[in-house]
C-alpha cells in the first residue's frame, strides 16, 4: 500500500491515488500490535484498557449489616407486633453497618421496632430471616469475573474494584506523541487541544511539549504511536510526509474520507505516525475515522461506539468511494444533517454527534434510520 507522495521534479508533496479507508483499517489491524501490559493501582487506571480479567474472592467472606439496628435470630420474634411485644433474647445484640453478624443471627431489627425496657428490650415487629443483612457471597461469588480483558475501565470499575479489596490491575496505556505542528506557520488555532482530549478520551496518554517536532518524537523510544498536525498537502511550506519518509515508511498519503482527503498514514519502526491536516475539521474527521482504532489496536480492544438510532430529518448526498463524516442535530427525535465536505465550526457548534456515509453508498434518503454517534 505503500506510496510515493512527492513529485521528484518539483518536490511539492502530490496525491497519486485516495486509498479506501477500509484497506487504511486493514493495515492497522495487521500491523500494529498491542503495547506491554503495565501493573498499576486500580485508583488510577480510569479510562485505560485492561490486559486480564479482574477476578474477586468471595465478598464479603462473612454475613453483615445492610443497617444499624439489633442482630437477631428471625424467628424468636416472629410473633412480635405492637400489641404483642416479644422480648429480645438476651445478650441484645446492637450492630452497625457493615459489621459481621454475630454467630446465630440471620436479620437486622430496625431501631423502631424496637422498646427499651431498662437494660432490655422488646420487639414490636417482625422481621425475615435474612432482612437487613448481606450474606457471604452477596456481593460477589468465588472467583467472580468483574471486567474482561479488553474492557476499559469506569469510574463505577474503579468502585467496584476497590469495594472487592483488589488494588492493582494490569493494564495497557499506550504512550501518543501530539506533534502541534509540523510546520511553525500553521495557524492550528483549537485543532491540538481538541485532539490532545480526545486522546486521552480514548484510553492513552499524552505526550505533547509544546517544541516537539516530528524528528523528535520519533526519536524518543517511550512514544507508542505519533499524531501530528499540518503539512499534509500540498502548500509552500508542506513536508511532513516527505518528513515521515525520511524518518520511516509513508504507508498512504491520501485518504478516501472526506474531510480529511490529505491524510497520510505510515510507520516509524513499528509505531505507527498519522499525519492529520491542520484543518479543524479535516483533523476531526482523521483522528475519529482512523486514530481511535490506532488507539484501540495498542490496548488490544476493540472499538467501542455507543449509538442512537434516528431517522433522518432530510437526505445526505455522498460520492461513491468516499467514506463521509457528516455532523447531525439531534432534535424531536430526528437527526438533521448539517454540512458535508467541508465543516464549519457552526456546524460543529450546533451539532449533538455525527453519521458515516459508508465509501458504497450515495448518501440516504430522508427518514431513513441511521446510527448517531457522540462527539469525544
Amino acid at each position: 500500500m505503500a506510496q510515493d507522495s512527492s513529485d521528484r521534479h518539483s518536490g511539492i508533496q502530490r496525491i497519486s491515488r485516495l486509498t479506501p479507508l477500509r484497506a487504511v483499517l486493514a493495515c492497522i489491524d495487521a500491523q500494529i500490535e498491542p503495547v506491554k501490559p503495565q501493573r498499576w493501582a486500580a485508583v488510577g487506571t480510569l479510562g485505560y484498557t485492561l490486559a486480564e480479567d479482574v477476578v474477586t474472592s468471595e465478598r464479603p467472606e462473612h454475613p453483615i449489616a445492610l443497617r444499624d439496628g439489633f442482630a437477631v435470630e428471625a424467628n424468636t420474634i416472629a410473633d412480635a407486633s405492637s400489641y404483642t411485644p416479644v422480648p429480645l433474647p438476651l445478650p441484645i445484640r446492637r450492630i452497625d453497618v457493615g459489621e459481621p453478624m454475630p454467630e446465630g443471627t440471620d436479620a437486622v431489627l430496625p431501631f423502631d421496632a424496637v422498646i427499651p425496657r431498662g437494660e432490655q428490650a422488646e420487639a414490636v415487629a417482625s422481621v425475615f430471616a435474612g432482612e437487613g443483612m448481606l450474606p457471604a457471597g452477596g456481593d460477589a461469588a468465588p472467583h467472580s469475573l468483574m471486567r474482561r480483558a479488553g474492557e476499559r475501565m469506569r469510574s463505577i470499575d474503579i468502585t467496584a474494584v476497590d469495594a472487592a479489596g483488589i488494588k492493582s490491575v494490569l493494564i495497557r496505556q499506550p504512550r501518543i506523541a501530539v506533534v502541534l505542528g509540523v510546520e511553525p506557520m500553521l495557524p492550528l488555532r483549537g485543532v491540538p487541544g481538541l485532539l490532545v482530549r480526545s486522546v486521552f478520551e480514548a484510553g492513552a496518554t499524552v505526550s505533547n511539549k509544546p517544541d516537539m517536532t516530528l524528528d523528535s518524537a520519533v526519536a524518543d523510544d517511550k512514544n507508542d504511536a505519533i499524531v501530528a498536525f499540518g503539512g499534509t498537502g500540498s502548500g509552500r511550506n508542506d513536508s511532513a510526509v516527505q518528513a515521515l519518509a525520511r524518518l520511516g515508511r509513508v504507508e498512504t498519503h491520501g485518504i478516501a474520507i472526506s474531510p480529511g482527503e490529505t491524510t497520510a498514514f505510515g510507520f516509524a519502526g513499528t509505531r505507527p505516525v498519522l499525519l492529520v491536516s491542520g484543518r479543524l475539521d479535516a483533523a476531526l474527521a482523521a483522528w475519529i475515522l482512523i486514530g481511535y482504532h490506532i488507539v484501540a489496536r495498542l490496548s488490544g480492544r476493540s472499538i467501542e461506539d455507543e449509538t442512537t438510532m434516528l431517522p433522518l430529518k432530510r437526505k445526505v448526498t455522498s460520492a461513491i468511494g468516499m467514506t463521509e463524516l457528516v455532523p447531525v442535530s439531534c432534535k424531536d427525535g430526528m437527526a438533521e444533517p448539517l454540512a458535508s465536505g467541508y465543516l464549519s465550526f457552526m456546524s460543529l457548534a450546533r451539532s449533538n454527534g455525527w453519521i458515516v456515509v459508508s465509501a458504497e453508498s450515495e448518501g440516504f434518503p430522508a427518514g431513513t434510520q441511521v446510527a448517531v454517534h457522540q462527539w469525544p
